[in-house]
């Protein structure tokens, strides 16, 4: 096993590599720069203009850009921002990573209380009102964007009705202890079930399909035929099986929900990432917006390896040689 951790832990530097080059390219291929937007401003010259492009390097040939940037992302340094003053893009991450990490998880606790029980009910009681009802729920989960779901949050559950804030990370600054946590618990439960919305349904079409279908095994009846009461046939021989896929969905939905939150973020004006990276997009802020894909491409990888490894502990006949 540590060696297969090894070997994929190697292969991710190639794929990281590819994956920036791809992103760098794209970024070089749109039009305008950093600089462009301030063209339009009269009381600039020109010439002063030109002068900061061609210290930022932006005169630069692609492939010169790209390896200076490689090169100091290999050393640790992942730049000055463009646009926000020249502050450091590693300290601009910082400030903002703990506040998506929190929406994602948040969103991802949500996703499976809700998500894998109801999906279990409604394969042990198939045809059911409830199975109906979770089926209704699950296309309209799987059909409803994020961001249409999340103004129809903020106008019902904030403007009518008052209950939570509708954008924000807290509500008073300078609070700490417990009352900084319920205040940030507040403001995280729109955001953080409109970006579980489809997670959750999800979760729940794949559980309560792989739970009928384990049901339906030939060990399953088996065990049945032995004595063995329902709750023991379910939790010890069905869930084992039926868990696989969703330990896959798991994987993904790590690097899944740090990227959907770009958008939920947007909607709510969550100081997070998403922010910061749709702001960097509009003013062409390139080391900001590498840092982030960079950051995003290695939760994904991470997670992929987190769901290979959790295979092999829920189902023991899965090994890595």
């Amino acid at each position: 096993m540590y060696q297969y951790i090894l070997r994929r832990i190697l292969v991710f530097i190639p794929m990281l590599i590819a994956l920036t080059m791809i992103v760098f390219f794209m970024l070089k291929m749109a039009p305008g720069d950093p600089i462009a937007g301030r063209l339009m401003d009269p009381n600039i010259d020109p010439q002063v203009l030109e002068q900061q492009r061609e210290a930022m390097g932006l005169n630069d040939p692609v492939h010169i850009q790209y390896f200076n940037w490689v090169t100091k992302v290999a050393q640790g340094d992942f730049g000055e921002s463009f646009i926000y003053k020249g502050r450091d893009v590693s300290d601009l991450i910082a400030g903002r990573i703990e506040n998506t990490l929190q929406l994602g998880l948040f969103s991802l606790i949500i996703t499976i209380l809700v998500g894998i029980p109801i999906g279990i009910y409604s394969a042990r009681n198939p045809y059911s009102l409830l199975d109906y009802g979770a089926t209704t729920f699950g296309f309209l989960g799987l059909a409803i964007p994020n961001f249409f779901f999340g103004l129809v949050a903020i106008y019902v559950f904030s403007i009518t009705l008052g209950w939570f804030p509708s954008q924000g990370s807290v509500s008073t600054p300078g609070i700490t202890g417990l009352a900084l946590m319920i205040d940030k618990l507040h403001h995280l439960v729109l955001p953080g079930i409109t970006l579980g919305l489809a997670g959750t349904a999800t979760y729940m079409r794949y559980m309560r399909s792989e739970v009928l279908d384990v049901l339906g095994s030939d060990y399953i009846r088996t065990a049945k035929a032995k004595g063995m009461t329902e709750n023991s046939v379910l939790y010890k021989h069905t869930l084992r099986n039926a868990m696989i896929p969703i330990i896959t969905l798991l994987g993904f939905e790590i690097g899944a929900l740090l990227s959907g939150a770009i958008i939920t973020e947007g909607v709510f004006q969550y100081p997070g990432l998403g922010t910061l990276f749709i702001n960097s997009i509009s003013n062409r802020d390139y080391p900001v917006i590498m840092a982030i894909n960079l950051m995003l491409g290695v939760f994904i990888l991470v997670g992929n390896l987190l769901a290979d490894i959790f295979y092999s502990i829920v189902d023991p006949r899965i090994r890595y040689e």
